[in-house]
């Protein structure tokens, strides 16, 4: 059955006419009649009472009326769910991040969602050397790297710099520092995340390179947790500046440059090189690129 036939058939029916439904429909009454006859010539049976002059449904007809009802509200929904789509006024962005890559993102989402409020963004949490794989495969739209990824299907911009500094509370002995060596920071307590990262393990590598030690002593699950803990004076903490921004600018921490730690870091927004991305994800994209930091 036709869609074309079930509305017109859903015309006659409610018009209990088909002069009315041809006029109603702006077609030609043969054509309407055609359309009826190809419904019941599909079906093998008779949906009017050609006896009657009032458009009187058969038995078949008043149970096809109830079905070709829900149906082309069905086909009607599901028209406008596509334009919606095609609108950028439904679906959802998903990209994969590690939780100090979030802080680099949400720039790009607070821009994004004032223009399209509808939208979902899913951001998940992810190490960053799944990030790649899950981007080539679907499962994400878009990863955040501070690297560049090896895999040649992947294409990047960026979403602005980074880079790792020790924070302490104000009131610590190397607050007033403008910097630290790493030798230094290795004497302190050190709070640290115990979750691998690119960011924690090339302080360790650092500290291994130059046969130094590091005095880790407490490892916690996240971030706000490292932070409250160095606010509360508990240890410093090697981190990227951008995840403390907020505690930078109202005094509760300060951030002293390691040099051996403190070049600049690109973070990058990751997807696939020629992929067709939906249009929440491409207008995503367009947000991204059109921030002064995308490059």
């Amino acid at each position: 059955m036709q869609l074309q036939d079930l509305a017109v058939f859903a015309t006659v029916a409610s018009e209990r006419s088909f002069s009315k439904a041809a006029k109603k429909l702006h077609r030609t009454q043969p054509a309407v009649s055609q359309a009826i006859k190809r419904l019941e010539q599909e079906l093998g049976d008779r949906l009017f009472d050609r006896s009657s002059r009032d458009g009187t449904l058969t038995e078949a007809g008043r149970l096809l009326r109830d079905y070709a009802g829900r149906l082309l509200t069905l086909a009607a929904d599901a028209e406008l769910a596509v334009r919606e789509l095609q609108e950028v006024r439904r679906g959802r962005v998903v990209i994969g991040a590690n939780e100090a890559a979030v802080h680099s993102l949400l720039p790009s989402i607070a821009r994004f969602g004032a223009a399209h409020p509808q939208i979902l963004i899913d951001v998940r949490r992810m190490a960053s050397r799944h990030i790649p794989a899950a981007i080539l495969d679907r499962t994400i739209d878009f990863g955040v790297l501070t690297f560049s990824p090896a895999e040649r299907a992947l294409n990047a911009i960026s979403l602005g710099h980074d880079e790792l500094v020790m924070l302490a509370h104000p009131g610590h002995r190397l607050a007033d520092r403008k910097r630290v060596s790493i030798q230094e920071v290795g004497t302190e307590t050190v709070i640290a995340h115990n979750d691998p990262s690119p960011a924690r393990d090339r302080v360790l590598r650092l500290y291994e390179r130059r046969h130094a030690a590091i005095n880790i002593r407490v490892a916690l699950p996240s971030l706000d947790g490292i932070k409250r803990a160095v606010e509360m004076g508990l240890g410093v903490a090697v981190l990227p500046r951008r995840v403390a921004l907020a505690e930078l600018a109202a005094g509760r921490l300060v951030a002293v440059k390691v040099p051996e730690l403190s070049a600049q870091r690109p973070v990058r927004l990751v997807f696939r090189r020629g992929a067709e991305l939906s249009h929440a994800a491409a207008a995503f994209l367009e947000t991204v690129r059109g921030l002064p930091q995308a490059s």
